[in-house]
């Protein structure tokens, strides 16, 4: 049995995203907090896309680029992949909308168990898309205490994007989410070893860099116009100082006396 080695250099840049896609999500979670109806709605879906796909998926899978299994080599299945993917945004956005939408600790505990539960199963449906010569077992031990790190890192998570508004703070907390997300990470990964099978038939799926880049292009891409869209949209301080002067408008317009 022989588990996944790893590249340090690829974990750097993987926790680095992780850090972009958190702090993103949560500067767009401030927009939302200030926002109502389908403009809430539509800052929760970019924060989603944000932690979930930037934050999570394509951390997951630039840390895969750097991994490897002694003598077989990795192939992809594109189908399996592009469905974690999709998860790991999808269970990010239902705890998003939970608690952006209904207040108190309940949903707060509710979404962050069904996000970090989701968050945890997108991680092994990632690894589920791997094939390689040789079978996979888990560590149900470790598998727990992966999902055990998921549900907590997500509930904090959805608390940080429900109280905290300070830029300072916001770093702060996407450089914990990060270590967090890692953590959940190379926990999951310490669980799959693998037991060699160099008999096996020929490998079916695609090399990982032909697979994953363009997938992880195409969200950073969508990374980089989310942050343009929330560099130019205004704050939650301008958004309060607009509606107060419209307030002090309306309210000079009907105290105006009347010459007819």
């Amino acid at each position: 049995m022989q588990g996944f080695s790893f590249d340090v250099v690829s974990a750097v840049i993987a926790y680095g995203v992780s850090v972009v896609g958190s702090a993103l999500g949560l500067l767009c979670t401030s927009r939302a907090r200030a926002a109502e109806g389908r403009a809430r709605a539509r800052w929760l879906g970019l924060a989603a896309t944000s932690i979930g796909g930037t934050g999570i998926w394509v951390m997951h899978f630039i840390a895969m680029l750097g991994s490897e299994v002694h003598g077989t080599p990795l192939r992809y299945d594109a189908t399996t992949t592009f469905l974690s993917m999709v998860l790991a945004i999808l269970v990010v956005a239902v705890g998003l909308f939970t608690v952006g939408f209904k207040a108190g600790t309940g949903w707060l505990l509710v979404g962050g168990a069904a996000t970090g539960a989701g968050v945890a199963i997108m991680h092994y449906v990632g690894m589920a898309a791997i094939n390689l010569y040789g079978e996979v077992h888990y560590d149900p031990l470790l598998v727990l205490l992966s999902v055990v790190i998921a549900i907590v890192a997500a509930t904090a998570a959805l608390w940080a994007t429900v109280n905290i508004r300070a830029f300072g703070a916001i770093v702060l907390a996407s450089l914990i989410m990060g270590v967090a997300v890692n953590g959940m990470h190379h926990v999951g990964m310490a669980a799959a070893q693998v037991m060699p099978d160099m008999a096996a038939g020929a490998l079916h799926g695609m090399n990982g860099r032909d697979l994953l880049l363009p997938l992880i292009v195409g969200i950073s891409f969508i990374t980089v116009m989310t942050l343009a869209i929330v560099t130019l949209s205004p704050n939650p301080k301008e958004i309060a100082e607009e509606r107060a002067l419209q307030a002090r408008i309306a309210h000079a317009d009907g105290t105006r006396p009347s010459f007819h």
